[in-house]
């Protein structure tokens, strides 16, 4: 399906891929339209709503700048996914033992690894190439470390855990009931405090210079500034921390569910992508930053992972390298109302009725994350055929979030 509607209200227009679009969203992207680093146009996918000063599901090009609220402060934040070797014939009735084991050895929610467990071991060596650059981070910006208590500590020992929020580890079976395991999770604690600084340090630096902007959280980096320099070492930190945190954490949850399964070996494909990331990519003739705030790359023939939400299927799909949104899909299916309206509106009944057939949580600590606070996953597919092609279909029979 083509674009579905063209703004032209900014310095530069804007592309939306779907009809279904509240007002605020559209405003925000609006607002990035009017700003002057912003070149060729703005790329809204079909799962676009409303975030902190810049859109969830939006594509953002600059021209030697950064905006750090686009990026975010889940920075990294994006998706695992691996096909096994096991069928549904080779999983038990009862999934609560496969479930209870991944919990029990994947941290969820607040919980992390404990330091005197980790300290030393093959874990925290994982994390030892990335050791010497955030020191060089921190030496230069002291006031990351004041942001985080057990700043040394913590994000060794975050490394391979969930996380909150709209994080997810799940077991789930293709259209040809083969077994998948897959997970969303991003750069964890230490990324949000590194987003939630530069972010403030964006804003500082637009007020000394004195640029007035639509929106405050819009305030940006230009390049050739120290602090450019420096907000792009630590968000390719937190990044490549992001990819770390993901590929371990598949490799504890693998690991604990095959205590309780079958010999199994992993079978070929395997992805692990941004959806909350900047990158420099080339356009035309032009180098640019490209940031993806809920949207991932969709180069043609990559393959990437859109979940929908606990209750719905998900995809494994192909990139067709579409310029218009800047080799770019949804990274998900969007949240259709807020966390706080989702719990006035639903009940753990509600939950539990849409989530019917499914291992997880139907607690009322997760009903801000019901599957009818989601947009239709289905629509959304709908809405980017020329973006990306289904490779796989996924339906989830396990769900754990924090």
């Amino acid at each position: 399906m083509p674009i579905k509607q063209t703004l032209h209200k900014g310095k530069v227009p804007v592309h939306i891929f779907t009809d279904d679009i509240e007002h605020e969203a559209l405003q925000q992207l609006l607002n990035i339209a009017q700003l002057p680093i912003v070149h060729p146009h703005v790329a809204a996918m079909p799962d676009v709503h409303a975030g902190i000063g810049a859109t969830v599901g939006s594509v953002i090009p600059t021209r030697s700048a950064i905006i750090p609220a686009a990026v975010g402060v889940d920075i990294g934040c994006g998706m695992n996914a691996v096909r096994t070797t096991l069928t549904a014939s080779d999983l038990p009735d009862n999934l609560a033992r496969i479930r209870s084991a991944i919990e029990a050895d994947v941290p969820v929610g607040f919980e992390q690894h404990q330091w005197d467990k980790v300290r030393g071991s093959a874990h925290a060596k994982v994390g030892r190439p990335l050791n010497d650059r955030l020191d060089r981070i921190v030496a230069r910006h002291a006031g990351i470390m004041k942001m985080q208590q057990k700043f040394a500590q913590t994000w060794i020992c975050q490394i391979g855990t969930l996380g909150g929020g709209n994080h997810f580890i799940e077991v789930c079976l293709d259209e040809e009931e083969r077994v998948w395991i897959m997970l969303h999770s991003g750069s964890r604690g230490i990324g949000n405090v590194i987003g939630r600084y530069f972010i403030a340090a964006a804003r500082k630096d637009m007020q000394r210079h004195q640029i007035h902007l639509p929106d405050k959280d819009l305030a940006y980096f230009s390049e050739g500034s120290n602090l450019f320099d420096d907000y792009v070492e630590a968000v390719e930190w937190a990044q490549d921390y992001a990819m770390i945190n993901r590929r371990e954490m598949m490799k504890r949850v693998v690991e604990a569910a095959s205590k309780h399964l079958p010999p199994f070996k992993l079978d070929g494909e395997a992805i692990n992508c941004h959806h909350n990331y900047v990158a420099r990519e080339t356009y035309g003739d032009e180098r640019l930053f490209i940031t993806r705030k809920g949207a991932i790359s969709a180069k043609e023939g990559e393959l990437g992972i859109i979940p929908g939400s606990m209750g719905a299927r998900s995809y494994i799909v192909r990139g067709k390298g579409n310029p218009e949104s800047f080799c770019s899909c949804s990274h998900g299916a969007g949240r259709r109302m807020s966390r706080t309206e989702a719990k006035r509106r639903f009940s753990r009944f509600d939950l539990a009725e849409q989530t019917s057939g499914i291992e997880c949580r139907k607690d009322p600590g997760v009903i801000d994350e019901i599957p009818a606070a989601y947009k239709d996953i289905d629509q959304v597919m709908a809405h980017q055929t020329d973006l990306v092609e289904v490779v796989h279909t996924l339906r989830q029979v396990i769900c754990i979030k924090g």
